[in-house]
């Protein structure tokens, strides 16, 4: 624990070079690229023009679990946290190989590097989040109290994936094979939170299904983008699932530093 807060503190006191770092590491994606971040939101965007054209007018004709809502509506804001959160975590693993001359100095303080991988990748979340509000408005949805509530669970989504990122981060540097299994994780995940369906959309679905599923943390995240825009949720409404999910965070947290504590003396040795 003392760790931890010593960590906290020098953090703090380097806010500076984290985020010049984090604004360094965003820029580099873009070099000798002509349309720079935009490459960053087609993805997600033509992901959901995909599922939309699957599971809207022209597909299965998917009925979304909240009334007055489209299919691509409730899709949007369960897709926007979990591109933040695959791209933290993607990205947050390999950042001890990337920055390699970094954590063979000395005196640079590396848990610092998954930090500025998250930070990185909640800047295109951003622009990703700009586009959502536009998306609701144009599609004549007045604006609610909770959209705010976006900032809180952003800031969830990027300590689950600092969390997380500290142990694999830390395990890739001696066992590469990581960075696929994080990968294949993140494919199955995605169905898993659930994000493209809901278990209401199958009645026959037994009953424990749905309370299986809140075992992810993401589910929490994922339920609370779609709260906070649609149904207008504020996170104190789910008071036993916000619990669970800092309580399993901070589990995780505390497990990553560990790990990464342990395996940072050799760092420098095995890059």
């Amino acid at each position: 624990m003392n760790y931890v807060l010593s960590l906290i503190k020098e953090m703090i006191k380097k806010r500076k070079l984290v985020w010049e770092l984090s604004k360094a590491d965003f820029k580099k994606r873009f070099v000798g690229s002509y349309f720079g971040v935009v490459w960053m939101l087609i993805q997600p965007i033509v992901t959901v023009l995909i599922y939309w054209f699957i599971f809207g007018p022209f597909g299965f004709k998917s009925a979304p679990p909240v009334p007055d809502s489209s299919y691509v509506e409730w899709l949007v804001p369960g897709i926007a946290p979990w591109f933040f959160f695959s791209e933290a975590l993607n990205t947050g693993t390999n950042c001890l190989q990337e920055y390699n001359y970094l954590v063979k100095k000395v005196v640079f303080q590396v848990e610092i590097l998954p930090l500025l991988k998250v930070i990185s990748s909640l800047f295109v979340h951003c622009f990703f989040i700009i586009i959502m509000f536009a998306m609701f408005l144009v599609g004549g949805n007045a604006p609610k109290a909770t959209w705010i509530q976006v900032i809180y669970y952003a800031f969830a989504a990027g300590a689950l994936s600092l969390a997380l990122s500290y142990f694999t981060s830390a395990v890739t540097v001696f066992f590469k094979d990581m960075t696929q299994i994080v990968g294949i994780c993140l494919q199955f995940g995605m169905w898993l939170v659930p994000i493209m369906w809901s278990v209401s959309m199958f009645p026959s679905a037994p009953a424990w299904m749905e309370q299986v599923l809140k075992i992810n943390p993401v589910y929490y995240i994922v339920t609370g983008y779609r709260d906070s825009l649609l149904t207008g949720n504020w996170f104190w409404e789910r008071p036993t699932l916000t619990l669970y999910f800092w309580v399993v965070t901070v589990l995780l947290m505390l497990l990553g530093l560990k790990v990464f504590k342990r395996l940072r003396p050799h760092f420098s040795d095995v890059l």
